[in-house]
């Protein structure tokens, strides 16, 4: 294998890998519609995008139309639910990975050197990826007030997990290359400004698109205290856990650096989204459940973990809350995750140690962005 990669080159086989693949399943979804298309590909990969894009917790595959589960009398096709299956994962996986390794061939073709100003100017972007998916949450909310999709499918697809990962990375990579030119011809000093630049006109387009909804339907509301208490209690959590590292584990972050501080901030705003969501929603009149598993399972035993413990008063939960352990966590995991990206790391493959500090903070910022946008537009 050693022998082809070095004769071939490691970019043309990934390219041959990546066409292969594509065409192979093309042809087979050709080949046999039934079997391949709509038994494999639609009810695990497409089938769940189109639920989600119309807010249905099932839907029916019926001789071509996608309907809501029940809709439909007589032998029904296949179904599928919002969401991830065994199967989705054994998919997306590997298709994650490949993408993975283009991204780090594409940054070593730009020759790019500067990583830790790469990682700080594509930022916006991470936020970007976040208020995205809320603009997909408006799309549902337009569909149960009017019975159409604003943003139609196939588009709206892609501003939906996980198709929205291949969007956002896209539409990074393109701002990267126009930047990493700009820099080249020497039309600016260093290619961080226009793709911080680039980042922020993104973030800031997106955010007037919630904003006009909010302003001109009645599907969309606006209820600003609510980003406000998540990111002044992210913001005073993370230099909270940040001194403490400074004073008593300084160690920690002579890796990772100051990106430290942006990786600790993402998930705590991931954690009090959460947090405030789950246990105070009603104060603003609404509801949200939690919709992943280390969410619900916190949720589901906390209050019965605090009855355990003799010294906790029976019922404590009804007055602070049962989604709290969740933000510990989300400022715990982030220390750990800063502990392990130590200097040896940064200096033996900083491309891979750069591209991981970026996964893990969209990994964060992205759900708690979008859960802090859904609940502000009141979606």
């Amino acid at each position: 294998m050693d022998e082809y990669i070095e004769r071939y080159g490691a970019e043309r086989l990934w390219v041959a890998t990546v066409v292969l693949l594509a065409g192979a399943v093309a042809l087979a979804a050709f080949l046999f519609p039934q079997r391949v298309y709509v038994d494999f590909i639609w009810q695990y990969y497409w089938g769940p995008v189109v639920a989600d894009a119309h807010g249905w917790n099932c839907v029916t595959w019926a001789d071509g139309d996608q309907l809501e589960c029940g809709e439909v009398t007589g032998d029904d096709g296949p179904t599928a639910s919002p969401g991830y299956t065994a199967v989705s994962y054994a998919g997306y996986i590997p298709t994650l990975i490949l993408m993975a390794v283009g991204i780090l061939f594409a940054i070593r073709r730009l020759d790019i050197d500067r990583y830790r100003a790469g990682f700080f100017a594509l930022f916006p972007f991470m936020l970007f990826g976040g208020a995205l998916r809320t603009v997909e949450d408006a799309n549902v909310a337009a569909y149960g007030a009017t019975g159409d999709l604003a943003i139609q499918l196939p588009w709206s697809g892609f501003l939906i997990s996980p198709l929205i990962y291949f969007t956002v990375a896209l539409i990074a990579l393109i701002a990267v290359v126009a930047s990493v030119w700009l820099e080249r011809n020497d039309y600016v000093s260093g290619y961080e400004y226009p793709l911080f630049g680039i980042g922020t006109v993104v973030l800031a387009v997106t955010l007037g698109w919630l904003g006009y909804l909010a302003a001109v339907t009645d599907y969309v509301g606006f209820v600003p205290s609510i980003a406000a208490i998540v990111l002044v209690a992210a913001t005073v959590s993370t230099a909270i856990v940040w001194a403490g590292i400074q004073r008593f584990a300084p160690s920690l972050n002579r890796g990772t650096g100051y990106m430290g501080i942006v990786v600790i901030w993402a998930h705590a705003v991931d954690g009090f989204a959460n947090q405030l969501m789950l246990d105070w929603s009603h104060v603003w009149g609404l509801a949200y459940a939690p919709k992943h598993p280390v969410n619900d399972a916190i949720v589901t035993h906390t209050e019965a973990v605090l009855d355990w413990l003799f010294f906790v008063p029976s019922g404590l939960t009804d007055t602070i809350g049962e989604a709290w352990p969740f933000a510990l966590l989300k400022l715990a995991a982030p220390v750990f995750i800063i502990w392990i990206f130590n200097e040896e790391i940064f200096e033996e493959s900083p491309r891979f140690a750069i591209l991981m500090m970026i996964t893990v903070v969209a990994v964060g910022l992205g759900p708690g962005t979008r859960d802090m946008l859904r609940a502000t537009f009141a979606i």
